[in-house]
């Protein structure tokens, strides 16, 4: 089986989603409705691969994603008969292939209705509670998403991705110290998640460029702390290099640079020539990568094109050089 249609559909990009939809014909050709809920029909079937109803559900997603709703309809009927219309993940698809499918925003309203009326009866629904969730953000109802992701977390505390939805809309509406505190709570549940470590960098950076001069320097601090463990953790990764030029050069450019804390418990910035280092390193770096990326060098081509583009466009503007 061609691994992209194994991988997480939500790592993939648009251009490896386009491929998997593109498979999906062929493969429901290849693999005839032949499935049945019925246990007397089962015995007359093929042995089940687990992976087949892995592959569906990225089919089914890929499809919705590139517009082809008629493929996901046929990905989807195969779930149902295999695992039936009342299963939670089922539920959660057919209600994703609805709003896929809504045309306005009454449309839209009707499915979120149909979320609702399931959790009325069963709240710790989870694939649906995650869908009305995803709805209400579309929407732009912010404050309702909050709201069912704290209560949604209330029975669901160790679910590291609703931390991070939240922390995600908290600071869409500027409450930067609610995002630090959803951020962290999902790195209690995935420590040594450098993409998450980094994440929270970002948002300490942005309290910084929003914040009063008072406790600006307490967030730059966790900031660069941030940037430094995600690269620790993961010594390629560009996002976190990113970060850690953008945290220094705020420092060693502004005002910030060689303050001590007022507060016994606040974080303490490093000296200034300790912060030059790492500015110097993080530019190195994001340097590296941008020159092997643009040389299309095999072990640098993972990166996200975008990001690199970011990179090399900051690299530029703080009159760095990229060495060809």
């Amino acid at each position: 089986m061609p691994p992209l249609l194994l991988q997480p559909h939500a790592s993939l990009s648009h251009a490896e989603a386009l491929q998997v939809a593109q498979q999906a014909p062929e493969f429901l050709r290849k693999n005839p409705a032949s499935y049945s809920a019925s246990p007397l029909l089962s015995l007359f079937s093929p042995p089940e691969n687990s992976k087949i109803w892995t592959i569906y559900e990225n089919l089914l997603l890929a499809c919705l994603r590139t517009g082809d709703n008629t493929t996901a309809h046929q990905c989807l009927e195969r779930l149902v008969v295999r695992f039936g219309a009342g299963d939670e993940r089922i539920a959660a698809l057919e209600g994703l292939v609805k709003e896929a499918e809504a045309t306005n925003n009454n449309e839209l309203e009707k499915v979120l209705k149909e979320y609702e009326a399931i959790l009325a009866e069963d709240n710790t629904n989870a694939p649906i509670a995650k869908r009305r969730i995803a709805l209400l953000r579309t929407m732009g109802k912010n404050a309702e998403a909050i709201e069912a992701l704290v209560q949604f977390l209330d029975f669901a505390s160790t679910d590291a991705e609703a931390w991070i939805e939240l922390s995600d809309l908290y600071v869409s509406q500027g409450l930067y110290g609610q995002a630090i505190y959803a951020q962290e709570e999902a790195l209690i549940i995935a420590p040594n998640a450098w993409n998450l470590h980094a994440r929270l960098g970002e948002i300490h950076f942005m309290a910084a460029e929003c914040g009063s001069e008072g406790n600006s320097q307490s967030y730059l601090a966790e900031s660069l702390k941030r940037f430094c463990r995600s690269v620790e953790l993961s010594d390629d990764y560009l996002r976190g290099y990113y970060g850690l030029k953008r945290v220094t050069d705020k420092l060693l450019n502004g005002d910030s640079k060689a303050k001590k804390s007022s507060e016994s418990n606040e974080l303490t910035l490093p000296e200034t020539s300790t912060i030059e280092r790492l500015n110097e390193a993080a530019t190195k770096k994001l340097g590296d990568i941008v020159r092997n990326f643009d040389a299309k060098a095999p072990q640098w081509q993972g990166y996200d094109a975008g990001e690199v583009a970011a990179a090399r466009a900051y690299l530029s503007d703080t009159s760095y050089k990229v060495v060809r």
